[in-house]
C-alpha cells in the first residue's frame, strides 16, 4: 500500500501583552476579539470536531498551545487526546511532533539561542504530551547544517523540509544534484552529522506541487479531486507526503477541515492508501540514500517560504505578503540589527549578574522552561541552580533576569519580519518584547541601552510615512513607558 502522510503546522505568534500576559483586542480580527479567537473558531475547533488531529501528522506552536490551554481547554484536551489515539493506532507513534519554542528562524539565531529554542520546544512537548518527541518542526522549515546537527544532538529522529531545500543525493558512489525541487519526495533520506560521527537524522521532503495546490490553488474545494491528486503522485513511489500551514484547513479555506476529514476518512482509504505518520512509516522504511541540504547564502540557511534562503527575515529580498505598490522591506535589516544589539547587551548582563546567583546561568536558562510550564516548581528550580539559598529579593532578581532572557528570545519571533511593513501588528509585538527587555533592565538596576537601541531602530523606515521610523513606532505602539 502507498503511504499517505499529511502534516499540518498549526501556529500563531504569541499575542499576549508582555507585562500582563493577556491578549488585547485586535481590531483587524473583528468581529472577534483577536486573531487567536478568530482562527480558533475557523480552524482549531472545527478540526477537533472532525477528529482530524487523529488522522494527520501535526505540530502546534508551544505559545499557541499555552493560549489554547487557558482560553479553550476543550480544544486543547482534544489535541492531546488525538495524539494518544493515533499512538494507539500507529504502533506507538503519536501524530504530534514538537516545535522550536518561539518560532525564531533557527539558522539566524546564535548558537546559544538556537539551543534554548530547541530545548524549550522539546520540554514543552514532553510536559504536554507525556512522551518524548520523535521530531521537531523547524519554523518556516528554516535549516542549515548546524541546525540539523543540533536536532541530531538532541536525539530527534526525523525532520520535514521543503523539496527546494535538498541540494544533492548520494547514489552509489556519486552525488547527484537535486536542487531546484528535483528531489524525489516519495522516499526518506539520511542527513549525517557534520562531525563525521556517523550519527544521522531522517529527512522527509514534502511534495511541493501538492502543498501549493492545497495552500494556494483551491485543491480543498473537492475531496475527490484532492485524492485523485494523491493517486497521481502515488504512481511514482510508495509515499505521498505533504506539509502546509494547519490554518489552511478552515481558516484560509472555509470548510477545508471537512474536505480533509472526508478525504482521509473515506476516499483515500477507498483508493487504497495507508493513512499513517512519519514515525510509523520509518519503522518499515529506513532511509537508504544520504542527502545534503541547501545551506543558502553564506551558509545562513534555506526555508519553505523564501526563494532567497532566509532573506525574508534579514533583508529586502523581494518576498512579502500584502502591502501596496511601491512598498519595500528594507526595514528588515535594521530591525534585526537593533534586536541583535539588544539581545547581545542583555546576554552580557545576564551572564555577569546571573553568575552571582546561578551556578550556570545559561544552563539555568535552558531549564527555565520548567518554571514557565509550572510556576509551582520555582523552589525546585532554585534548588537545582542557585549558588546558595537566596533571599526573597535575590530570588526576585534571579527570576527577573530569566524573564529578561525569555523576552529576548521572543523578540525574534519570525512573524515580525514576514509581512509587508514595519508597522504591522506582528512587528509591533516583537518590539513589545524588546520594550520588556529594557523595562526589566531598569528594574534590575542596569543602565538600559534605550538610546543606542532606538538610534539603530530609527534606521528602519515604515512604508507609511505617517507611521515614521522604527524608533517612532516603538515609542508610540510598543513601549508603555514612553506612552505615559
Amino acid at each position: 500500500m502507498t503511504a499517505l502522510i499529511i502534516h499540518g503546522h498549526f501556529y500563531q505568534p504569541p499575542r499576549e501583552n508582555p507585562w500582563t500576559g493577556e491578549v488585547e483586542r485586535e481590531p483587524s480580527a473583528a468581529p472577534y476579539h483577536d486573531w487567536n479567537e478568530r482562527i480558533h473558531d475557523e480552524c482549531y475547533a472545527p478540526n477537533a470536531v472532525a477528529n482530524n488531529y487523529a488522522k494527520i501528522s501535526f505540530n502546534f506552536g508551544p505559545t499557541l498551545l499555552s493560549w489554547l490551554e487557558r482560553a479553550h481547554p476543550e480544544t486543547y484536551q482534544h489535541v492531546l487526546a488525538a495524539d494518544k489515539e493515533s499512538a494507539a493506532q500507529r504502533s506507538g507513534h503519536g501524530n504530534a511532533i514538537a516545535q522550536a519554542y518561539g518560532h525564531a528562524i533557527l539558522p539566524l539565531c546564535n548558537e546559544r539561542d538556537r539551543l534554548t529554542q530547541v530545548v524549550w520546544g522539546v520540554a514543552d512537548f514532553r510536559f504536554r504530551f507525556g512522551r518524548e518527541p520523535e521530531a521537531l518542526w523547524l519554523p518556516e522549515t528554516a535549516a542549515n547544517d548546524s541546525t540539523l546537527a543540533l536536532l541530531i544532538d538532541q536525539c530527534l529522529r526525523w525532520v520535514i523540509l521543503a523539496p527546494d531545500q535538498a541540494r544533492r543525493v548520494r547514489t552509489g558512489d556519486e552525488w547527484v544534484d537535486v536542487g531546484g525541487g528535483m528531489v524525489d519526495t516519495t522516499k526518506p533520506y539520511r542527513f549525517e552529522h557534520p562531525d563525521s560521527s556517523g550519527r544521522s537524522i531522517a529527512v522527509f521532503f514534502y511534495n511541493g506541487p501538492l502543498a501549493r495546490a492545497i495552500a494556494f490553488e483551491k485543491a480543498l474545494t473537492s475531496s475527490r479531486s484532492l485524492v485523485e491528486r494523491f493517486v497521481q503522485v502515488a504512481k511514482r513511489g510508495d509515499l505521498v507526503n505533504v506539509a502546509t500551514d494547519g490554518e489552511t484547513y478552515g481558516h484560509h479555506f472555509k470548510f477545508g477541515d471537512l474536505c480533509l476529514a472526508h478525504a482521509l476518512g473515506v476516499e483515500a482509504k477507498e483508493a487504497g492508501f495507508w493513512i499513517t505518520n512519519y514515525g510509523e512509516y520509518l519503522d518499515r522504511n529506513r532511509p537508504e540514500l544520504r542527502v545534503e541540504i541547501d545551506n543558502g547564502l553564506q551558509g545562513e540557511g534555506s526555508s519553505w517560504s523564501c526563494a532567497h534562503g532566509v532573506g525574508r527575515w534579514t533583508r529586502d529580498c523581494g518576498c512579502h505578503t500584502g502591502g501596496e505598490t511601491g512598498w519595500n522591506q528594507a526595514w528588515r535589516d535594521p530591525l534585526r540589527v537593533a534586536l541583535n544589539y539588544l539581545r547581545d547587551d542583555a546576554a552580557l548582563k545576564f551572564e555577569s549578574r546571573g553568575g552571582e546567583l546561578l551556578r550556570d546561568p545559561w544552563g539555568a536558562r535552558n531549564d527555565y522552561i520548567s518554571v514557565l510550564l509550572d510556576e509551582r516548581t520555582r523552589a525546585e528550580f532554585l534548588a537545582r541552580h542557585a549558588v546558595r539559598p537566596l533571599s526573597d529579593a535575590e530570588q526576585t532578581r534571579a527570576f527577573n533576569l530569566l524573564e529578561m532572557q525569555r523576552s529576548a528570545l521572543l523578540m525574534f519571533t519570525s512573524c515580525g519580519w514576514f509581512f509587508s511593513d514595519l508597522a504591522g501588528i506582528e512587528t509591533i509585538q516583537v518590539l513589545r518584547y524588546a520594550a520588556r527587555v529594557l523595562d526589566l533592565q531598569n528594574q534590575l538596576g542596569f543602565d538600559a541601552p534605550r538610546k543606542q537601541f532606538l538610534d539603530l531602530l530609527a534606521n528602519a523606515k515604515s512604508n507609511q510615512p505617517e507611521k515614521g521610523n522604527g524608533a517612532d513606532i516603538f515609542s508610540r505602539f510598543a513601549d508603555p513607558v514612553a506612552a505615559l
